[in-house]
């Protein structure tokens, strides 16, 4: 499976970005992806993960109330919609794909996902 990330770009405090990962391949549009980002100088975190229907999300704490994952499997696109961004906020962000139907483990360890996408950079400017 291919991923690709879209949608990155610089953006004030507080304003928003929607990142777009699609996918190709025949598993995409049944399988839970995730969003982690990574920013300089620190390890890849988990943001947010979604079971292949749609029904069921999960988040990290520090994006709760403020981004939200979805998906439209017709497309074979995952979104993540980041609103109310903070400096904190910018850094490297990848989709991933997890080799099962439900969320493994709330989607948070990075090896329980096997294929990632290249990364598109968000940058916040305060």
């Amino acid at each position: 499976v291919q991923l690709v990330e879209s949608g990155g770009g610089l953006v004030q405090a507080g304003g928003s970005l929607r990142l777009s990962c699609a996918a190709s391949g025949r598993t995409s549009s049944t399988s839970a992806m995730g969003w982690f980002r990574q920013a300089a100088g620190k390890e890849r975190e988990f943001v947010a993960a979604i079971d292949w229907s749609g029904d069921k999300t999960y988040y990290a704490e520090f994006v709760k109330g403020r981004f939200t994952v979805s998906r439209d499997n017709a497309k074979n696109t995952v979104y993540l919609q980041m609103n109310t961004l903070k400096s904190e906020d910018a850094a490297v962000y990848y989709c991933a794909k997890q080799p099962s139907r439900t969320v493994v483990a709330s989607g948070i360890p990075p090896e329980t996902y096997d294929d990632w996408g290249q990364g598109t950079q968000v940058t916040v400017s305060s």
